[in-house]
């Protein structure tokens, strides 16, 4: 059995090696020859030191509420966030009267009323954060015709392939962070393009785009464009974090009890693994074998 374990782990890290070599290969291919098929990101984004990352990880709730105002003062005016109440921002430390005050600030709509119409009104603690515009349609015709993603589950749904050797460890501890460390990456990550290198008109360079070599999107945040009031530094780097961080609550806002269950099952597990032993060791300890 032994021999056969590791034969099988022996013929995983040749694949590996072999599987990373050629990749490696491909790309220096294609940098040199200017030639073959482009892979995106062109950069991967860097493994960010997140507050909940590992198996006792935990929100930092100041860094979510700063995350929330950058969300609120600059990527809402584009991104919506449908699948998200209002009311579960009491999990950011907020009390029930300012969930119901930050609500207010906006509009939903309604309806239908008693002659069958549609009408507008303050939102409540119990409706989810509205779409700034009406349809996918409006929104792309807005956005050089590129619709704004749901920023509800980004945080979940944007993982980049770590590529070897991470991805062999990912198989035996998964790595949960690559949704935001892609979005920081991406929010950090515009600068001219490369000489030689065209994007389209009305595009924007970015090595960490998932998608192509640039996208529709223009930087959407700058240095000192947020007032933070706890003195966090007001830099893009740090919005990005914080704004990062915020999107992953709000895709996992159950993460931290999630990590709790798991860690108190484990405990359970091995206790009684050692139960079972000691039990089989008193059952059989006056057999003959």
């Amino acid at each position: 059995m032994k021999k056969l374990v590791t034969g099988i782990l022996s013929l995983a890290v040749v694949a590996g090696l072999g599987f990373g070599a050629a990749i490696a290969q491909d790309e220096a291919g294609g940098e040199e020859h200017g030639g073959g098929t482009p892979h995106y990101p062109i950069h991967k984004p860097e493994q960010q030191d997140w507050s909940f990352a590992g198996l006792f990880g935990h929100y930092d709730k100041g860094q979510l509420q700063r995350g929330l105002k950058v969300y609120t003062e600059v990527c809402s005016a584009c991104h919506s966030m449908e699948l998200v109440s209002f009311r579960t921002l009491e999990g950011l430390g907020y009390s029930d009267a300012q969930v119901k005050a930050f609500a207010a600030n906006y509009e939903v709509e309604d309806g239908p009323n008693a002659d069958g119409e549609m009408f507008t009104r303050k939102a409540i603690p119990s409706d989810h954060f509205p779409s700034p515009f009406p349809n996918k349609e409006a929104a792309a015709a807005a956005n050089n015709g590129a619709a704004p993603p749901d920023f509800s589950l980004i945080a979940k749904a944007r993982g980049i392939e770590r590529g070897f050797p991470q991805f062999v460890f990912d198989i035996f501890w998964p790595y949960q962070e690559g949704g935001p460390d892609y979005i920081h990456a991406l929010l950090t990550g515009y600068q001219d393009p490369p000489a030689g290198m065209e994007v389209a008109e009305g595009t924007h360079y970015n090595p960490y785009f998932a998608g192509a070599a640039a996208l529709a999107m223009a930087p959407p945040i700058s240095d000192d464009q947020v007032t933070y009031d706890d003195g966090a530094p007001q830099t893009v780097d740090q919005y990005s974090k914080d704004v990062s961080a915020f999107l992953m609550w709000a895709a996992e806002p159950h993460l931290e009890d999630r990590k709790r269950t798991g860690f108190m099952v484990m405990v359970f597990l091995l206790i009684f693994t050692g139960l079972i032993y000691l039990t089989k060791k008193s059952v059989y300890a006056n057999k003959e074998h």
